[in-house]
């Protein structure tokens, strides 16, 4: 498993990287560039005009390092399509924030409907695999074999579209700086793949397939970058973390591992409660928390070399002491 593993990383770093050169003139020529907020960081107005929707390059990465696993590993399909159902959600709000010429595409409500039909089929699947009998593993007990596998009856259902969710808007909101969401989410898929390594899920393979794309797409969206994933990507990264880790019977570990994802949401969740609560004042400078750092004097480089550093950190401790 291990070699085809590593096998779909080089195959999705290589056609990553040979398909980003192509596509970005062809976002470029079409205009599809990044609005940006008005009352963000002043130093990302000059990010105006970014090609964005850059998640379709490694997706078109996952798909080739996928497609020979297919045949092997049953998992690797339903994670994809989860995975690919996810980015055309995000597809369709990149496209009509640059309809509109505005940074908010789909209304909320609409964005909400449709992650929640696509994460029902997901379930649905789930149920069909383990009913009732879905059990998660909790941190820190012990590996697959000897650790605390918590079952939860029917309350499972609920539980899985809550990871779902909040994985999914704590994805995209990690998506504010170059190379930011890249770089967090390929330390997790790592981790991810290490774990489901030990575990023996069937799964695992399609993790390389992720780590290669998103190094191939890294080289072209670190600082300063010359593309945006928008929301075609982080709307896709955030359905394989979670559909990853559901199958894996892994998702309390997305709290850990995926602690700078969390750490997103609280911040915008704080921010918006203590807005209303004082009407008008803020808890942070800016929302979501990296913009926060950002106003306090950090350059995007430090802001996502630190969070990087984070997420290594807390996935260590998460793999040795499972």
């Amino acid at each position: 498993m291990l070699k085809d593993t590593l096998i779909a990383l080089l195959i999705g770093f290589f056609v990553t990287t040979v398909v980003c050169p192509f596509f970005i003139p062809i976002l470029h020529r079409f205009k599809f560039g990044q609005m940006v907020r008005d009352d963000g960081p002043k130093d990302h107005l000059k990010k105006t005009g970014t090609p964005t929707m850059g998640g379709i390059t490694f997706i078109i990465g996952i798909l080739a390092g996928s497609a020979f696993l297919i045949s092997r590993y049953r998992d690797v399909v339903v994670v994809f399509l989860f995975t690919v159902s996810y980015g055309i959600i995000g597809l369709l709000d990149d496209m009509l924030k640059i309809k509109k010429k505005q940074s908010e595409g789909l209304k909320s409500s609409q964005k909400f409907i449709l992650q929640l039909v696509v994460s029902v089929i997901f379930i649905i699947y789930l149920y069909k695999i383990y009913g009732f009998d879905y059990g998660i593993l909790i941190p820190f007990t012990g590996s697959f074999d000897s650790g605390i596998i918590l079952k939860l009856g029917i309350i499972w259902i609920p539980f899985a579209l809550f990871v779902i969710l909040g994985t999914d808007n704590g994805v995209n909101f990690t998506d504010g700086l170059d190379g930011l969401c890249s770089s967090v989410t390929i330390i997790v898929a790592i981790f991810f793949m290490l774990i489901g390594l030990k575990g023996g899920f069937s799964v695992t393979p399609i993790t390389g397939a992720v780590i290669g794309s998103l190094m191939g797409f890294l080289i072209f969206n670190a600082y300063p970058a010359k593309v945006f994933m928008g929301d075609t990507g982080s709307l896709a990264l955030g359905g394989f973390v979670a559909s990853y880790a559901l199958m894996c019977q892994i998702p309390v570990f997305i709290a850990i591992v995926g602690f700078i994802y969390m750490i997103e949401v609280i911040s915008v969740i704080i921010q918006v409660g203590y807005f209303k609560a004082t009407k008008g004042k803020r808890f942070f400078k800016m929302a979501p928390i990296h913009h926060h750092f950002e106003l306090c004097g950090w350059s995007e480089t430090k802001t996502v070399t630190v969070f990087s550093i984070i997420t290594v950190i807390l996935g260590i401790l998460v793999y040795l002491f499972m």
